[in-house]
């Protein structure tokens, strides 16, 4: 990203939200977006994903000028590069595990055998096997963001962003979850972005990059936190 600004205007008043955000990402990295709330980083992980555009500035994606695609292109690439992970989960309560991490897949080409591989081999990576026809309703918050996840890598995506994606969660499922985004990221390559306000999260990743009012005010390496012999996959119960 090259001098990337978002202005909204409010009634005769214009607001940056974003005021020149210059940051590069390389491939592989597994990085945090750490600011208070109205800072900015929210809209900046909604422009690295391709959910908004910059009002001005130059953002390249695996080397392709996003910043003045088509809407059409957009949604391709947020299909096939990006998983997403919400605070929410953004789950169907009414559709089993399995329904759930198959949707990303409804617009691609391939069979119903091939999708059902990916969704089960998805859930593995997660913890997650054996749960497919658990219903969300029956699974805690932290088994909700664990299906999330699952859902997120379905499609193979090279990079993950996570918007407060522990915010729901107690700490020991919170520190769980970013266990499991760092064996993402080592094990399967997978460039991960957390945006988050709590630094005892941030300290999973490698490197921290702190926004306030929409710039970017500090930035350090860090050896990152490791959770050992967490558990990944949980007890599911009925409610």
């Amino acid at each position: 990203m090259e001098g990337i600004k978002k202005i909204y205007t409010v009634g005769e008043h214009r607001v940056a939200a974003l005021d020149g955000i210059s940051l590069t990402v390389q491939r592989g990295e597994m990085l945090a977006i750490m600011g208070a709330s109205g800072s900015g980083k929210s809209t900046l992980l909604h422009i690295t994903g391709c959910l908004d555009r910059p009002t001005e500035g130059t953002y390249y994606l695996d080397g392709e000028d996003v910043s003045l695609l088509s809407n059409h292109r957009l949604a391709f690439i947020r299909n096939q590069k990006i998983g997403f992970v919400f605070q929410n989960y953004n789950l169907l309560g009414r559709l089993s595990v399995l329904a759930n991490v198959q949707l990303p897949l409804v617009y691609s080409r391939l069979d119903k055998r091939e999708m059902l591989a990916r969704a089960k081999e998805a859930l593995k990576w997660v913890g997650f096997s054996g749960y497919e026809n658990y219903l969300i309703t029956q699974l805690s918050g932290g088994q909700q963001q664990r299906v999330a996840i699952a859902r997120a890598l379905v499609n193979r995506p090279s990079l993950i962003l996570a918007d407060e994606p522990t915010g729901a969660l107690d700490s020991k499922s919170g520190q769980e979850l970013m266990s499991l985004l760092q064996k993402l990221n080592e094990e399967l390559g997978i460039t991960v972005i957390v945006v988050t306000h709590e630094k005892e999260i941030s300290l999973y990743c490698r490197r921290i990059v702190e926004i306030k009012d929409g710039r970017i005010v500090g930035t350090r390496e860090i050896t990152p936190k490791k959770l050992q012999n967490s558990h990944l996959g949980g007890e599911v119960t009925s409610n």
